[in-house]
This record gives structure tokens, C-alpha cells and sequence, in this order.
């Protein structure tokens, strides 16, 4: 990334990403269809009912894996090669840590999060059962995100897709198997996607071990390091805290609609499934710039930081507007992916939630990219409180908005959470661009 078009080295790098965001994807994709067209619509609700909390969770591991790549994409970028594999033994053992924290408290706090989020007693056993599985199967998503933040900052974003691919594969002969065979009902389709998750981790610490000079950690290498700790939590942290952040604005979002009932819910669900889909591309973009800038940033390369942030906007944006368009055509027909013609009430739902956002989604472009350059120019504090911005919106239009205008309220949350962090994050992206460009002239 640090010679030739910026615009063809974001793209060479997001395509491969995109595809595996993509695929990753398509575990709940394919949970939620089987769940919904063999178990019924209760069941995708009880698969449903958490997705919030989910979020919360799966995020800040997720965004801290990706804090964790930013330091090491830095000194790849300036060549220090001792440095960086320093930084990849501490982050290890940072998520390692992640792991035993978060298994634990998740699972004994899993009844209390599904009470706070007001799950129907007519579908919670489906919930609890789902993500109490989900919940024991973190120590593998975190494995399998920070060995591939890893070699994705070190500009192998190929590889994670191909063991990817795989895995989503095999993750659809165990759904399958897990709740057709075996009957295993709602806890059969996480245990398929946490099998699934494991597989593409293990492969990817079989391939580092085996095949990747460059990431293999001497014994010199394999020693906690006070001022690597520090600087990796400086950036990892505010990274997962922010994920999570504006998850509890969705939690509460969820709670909100999960009191309007089953059939809310169910389309919620439907709509929600596939916007996490169709979200895949904003992130690869947004990731793709964001490495693009902190590999040029470590080798004091300041205009094509401000290329890439241009360019990456661009090709955000304009997908979000086709991607929009395509919601508000066709989202009605794409429901059907997970609810059977009969149930009407729930495909309303559903294609009444994705016209609304499909207005906006261009504005999800504007804030991945900006929110994710801000991070890799190491201002991730900044990039955090765009979380903190999206937080409030939910949680003002959900506590404030669904009482009056019921489920319409809630079709129009995620889209005024989009633009009001859009409208802070976008020019303090330009401000910690300049500030990155003053550092390198000055060095």
C-alpha cells in the first residue's frame, strides 16, 4: 500500500475482505433462514431477540482485534521489523486475556441481559439457549479476528478470506445437521456458526506457524513489554468500547421494539439480517482505508493519506446509495429469504424497516471511513465518542420517539444515530489528517 494508485491498493486489499465479511455474514444469514423457514417465526425471533447484545459483545472483541493490527500495520509500514513482531506477541496475550473476562461474565450474566432486554416470554428460551452458546464460543471469534487483523496489517487480506470461505462451507452442513438431524432447534444453529468460527481460527494459527516467516515470534520476541501493552490498549480499547458503545444504543433500540411483540420482532429480525449483509462493504472499505493511512503514516508518505480518505469516501458513499436503493426496491422480496409468503405482518415489518433506512445508508459510508482513518492515524479516543454520538441518537429516538410513533420510531433510529455521527466524525477526521501531515513534515 505504500506505492502505486491509492484507489487500486484499497481496492486489491478491500475485495478480498469484503468477500470475507461477506461469508461471515453469511452464518447468520444462513442460521436465521434455516431457523426461520424449518422452526418458524418464534424461533427467528428468539434467534433475534439478542442480536443487539450480540453486537455489543462480538464488537468489542471485534474492534479491539482491529486496534490491535493498527500499531502493527504502523511499524510494518516503517520497516521496524522487531518492533512489530513485539506488538503481535503483547497483543496475543491481550486477547487471550479478553477471552477469560468476557466467556466468563457473558455466560453468568446471560439471563440478566435477556430480562433487561425484554424478551417475550413466548420466545425465551429459543434466546437464551442461542446465545448462551454464542457466549461460550468467544475465546474462538476472538482467536480467529485478531490472527486476521494481524495479517491483514501486514497487507494479507487474501488469506483470512480463503480459510473464511471454507468455514462457511462447512458452517452450512452443520446447520443442517444441528437443527434438521439432530433436532438441536435454535442452541443447533450456534453451535454450527461457533464450529464454523473455530475452524477458520485454527486454520489461521496453522498457516501463521507454518507459512509466515515474517509474523514467527523468536524467544526474544515472546515477552511482556510495559510500553507495547500501553500503547496496544491505547488503541485497541477506545476501538472495542466503541463498537460496543453504539450497541448500547441498539440494545436499547431492541428493548424497545421487543416490547411491541413477536411480530415486530420477527420482522426486525428479517430487516436487521439483512442489513448486517449489505453493511459488509462499508466495512472493507472503511478497514481498507484505514490501513492504507497507518502503513503510509509509519513510512511518512502524507499525500497519499489524504488521497486514500478521498478516495475512500467516494467509493463508500456510492455504494450506500445503491445499496439504498436496492433496500427500498426490493427489501420486501429479500425478507422472503427468511419468512414464508403466509406471514404478512412480519414481511410488512421487515420491508417497512429497510425502505426507511435505505434513504440514509449513504450517510454509513461518510462515518465508516472517516471513523475508521481517525483510528488509523492512532486517534482512536476521537474515533470513540462518534460511538458515543450514535449511542444517544438510539437510545433519544427509542425512549423518547416509540411510545408515540410505535414501530416507526424505530425504523428511523439507526439512520439519525448515522447522521449525527457523521456530522462529528467527518471533520475531525480532517483535522487529525492535517495533524498527521504537520508530524511527518516535521520529522
Amino acid at each position: 500500500m505504500l506505492k502505486g494508485s491509492p484507489l487500486k491498493s484499497m481496492l486489491a486489499f478491500a475485495l478480498p475482505l469484503l468477500a470475507g465479511n461477506l461469508l461471515q455474514q453469511t452464518y447468520n444469514l444462513i442460521d436465521a433462514a434455516i431457523v426461520g423457514q424449518v422452526l418458524g417465526t418464534k424461533a427467528l425471533a428468539g434467534v433475534g431477540a439478542s442480536s443487539s447484545v450480540q453486537f455489543l459483545v462480538l464488537g468489542f472483541c471485534m474492534g479491539s482485534c482491529a486496534g490491535f493490527g493498527i500499531p502493527v500495520a504502523k511499524y510494518f509500514g516503517a520497516g521496524d521489523r522487531k518492533r512489530m513482531r513485539d506488538y503481535i506477541f503483547n497483543g496475543g496475550v491481550l486477547t487471550a486475556g479478553i477471552a477469560a473476562v468476557l466467556t466468563t461474565a457473558c455466560v453468568l450474566l446471560c439471563h440478566w441481559i435477556l430480562r433487561v432486554l425484554s424478551v417475550p416470554g413466548d420466545i425465551y428460551e429459543n434466546a437464551y439457549s442461542y446465545l448462551l452458546v454464542i457466549f461460550l464460543g468467544l475465546p474462538f471469534t476472538l482467536l480467529y479476528n485478531y490472527l486476521s487483523a494481524i495479517l491483514r496489517a501486514v497487507g494479507d487480506s487474501r488469506t483470512p478470506f480463503l480459510f473464511l470461505a471454507f468455514s462457511a462451507c462447512l458452517n452450512i452442513g452443520l446447520d443442517l445437521l444441528c437443527i434438521i438431524v439432530l433436532g438441536w432447534g435454535c442452541a443447533g444453529a450456534a453451535i454450527a456458526t461457533i464450529a464454523a468460527q473455530a475452524v477458520s481460527g485454527v486454520l489461521c494459527l496453522f498457516y501463521i506457524a507454518r507459512k509466515v516467516e515474517l509474523l514467527r515470534l523468536p524467544m526474544e520476541n515472546r515477552k511482556l513489554d510495559g510500553r507495547a501493552v500501553k500503547e496496544l490498549l491505547l488503541m485497541g480499547m477506545p476501538t472495542g468500547l466503541q463498537f460496543s458503545i453504539t450497541a448500547i444504543g441498539s440494545m436499547v433500540m431492541q428493548s424497545a421494539n421487543n416490547s411491541l411483540g413477536s411480530v415486530y420482532v420477527s420482522g426486525f429480525t428479517a430487516g436487521m439480517r439483512i442489513k448486517q449483509f449489505t453493511i459488509c462493504p462499508f466495512d472493507a472499505f472503511g478497514t481498507a482505508a484505514s490501513v492504507f493511512c497507518s502503513q503510509n503514516l509509519g513510512a511518512g508518505q502524507g499525500s497519499r493519506i489524504r488521497k486514500g480518505l478521498a478516495q475512500g469516501v467516494a467509493v463508500a458513499t456510492g455504494y450506500g446509495l445503491l445499496a439504498g436503493l436496492l433496500m427500498i426496491g426490493v427489501g420486501r422480496t429479500l425478507s422472503m429469504i427468511f419468512v414464508s409468503r403466509d406471514a404478512v405482518d412480519v414481511l410488512d415489518a421487515s420491508a417497512k424497516y429497510l425502505r426507511c433506512m435505505g434513504y440514509f445508508y449513504w450517510s454509513l459510508g461518510i462515518l465508516n471511513v472517516t471513523r475508521m482513518v481517525t483510528q488509523g492515524l492512532g486517534y482512536s479516543g476521537r474515533a470513540f465518542f462518534s460511538g458515543v454520538t450514535e449511542m444517544i441518537a438510539r437510545t433519544v429516538v427509542s425512549l423518547g420517539f416509540v411510545g408515540t410513533f410505535g414501530y416507526t420510531a424505530i425504523c428511523f433510529a439507526d439512520q439519525t444515530a448515522w447522521v449525527a455521527a457523521s456530522c462529528y466524525i467527518a471533520p475531525t477526521c480532517l483535522i487529525c489528517v492535517k495533524k498527521a501531515l504537520k508530524k511527518i513534515n516535521a520529522a
